[in-house]
């Protein structure tokens, strides 16, 4: 009994350690984005410079025109290539009035919000279906654990802003709706009316909403 639950620990040990992204090997590795060797990462180039290091695209609003009413710009190793390696990432989420983050996951990493100004109602929901979800103001924070669906609505007629922290260089946001619904190829009708309990118009109706703006 003894030796299986040391067992059990260290493979828990084990699956803590490599949930993250690897350590690092070397001071830095800055992301050659131009290699067309594939890494999980990205390979670290010969020359950088300070540019490398800063990202001014988080400093400003944004302007969310889209049907939603949420702009988010991303602060990860697309945009900051000294970030390889490192295993963290901003993102800046800024919000129409009673705009909406749609349902969505980050399946590489845990997510912390900060608000910068406004007032949202934020939550994500478990695996056992338990909505965790409060209303948070500028100054406060809310976790978001990594892969969990989750969520952020803009519940003023003004605008609101958030930072978000991740564990992460590129952590990846899958949204439910785009998802399922605008995938290419497309996922069945069949398989999407029966899993909403809805008919194949529908389903229409949702894809066609949904479908790229050409």
């Amino acid at each position: 009994m003894v030796v299986v639950v040391v067992i059990v620990m260290s493979f828990a040990i084990l699956l803590g350690i490599i949930s993250a992204d690897p350590d690092m090997l070397q001071d830095v590795c800055v992301a050659d984005l131009a290699s067309k060797v594939k890494v999980n990462g990205f390979p670290c180039k010969e020359a950088f410079n300070e540019m490398d290091f800063f990202y001014d695209g988080l400093a400003k609003p944004g302007l969310p025109n889209n049907t939603l009413g949420n702009l988010v710009r991303m602060g990860n190793v697309l945009k900051i290539p000294g970030l390889n390696t490192l295993g963290i990432s901003l993102d800046r989420g800024d919000f129409a009035p009673f705009g909406l983050s749609a349902p969505h996951t980050h399946p590489r990493a845990t997510k912390m919000m900060f608000v910068l100004y406004g007032e949202l109602y934020a939550g994500f929901i478990t695996t056992a279906n338990v909505l965790v979800a409060k209303t948070i103001k500028a100054g406060e924070l809310f976790v978001f654990p990594k892969g969990l669906v989750h969520f952020q609505m803009n519940v003023q007629n003004t605008p609101a802003a958030t930072i978000a922290a991740f564990d992460s260089q590129l952590h990846g946001t899958s949204f439910v709706t785009t998802t399922l619904f605008a995938a290419e190829p497309t996922v069945p009708n069949d398989v999407l009316a029966k899993a909403f309990q809805i008919d194949a118009k529908e389903v229409e109706m949702i894809k066609a909403k949904l479908a790229p703006k050409s």
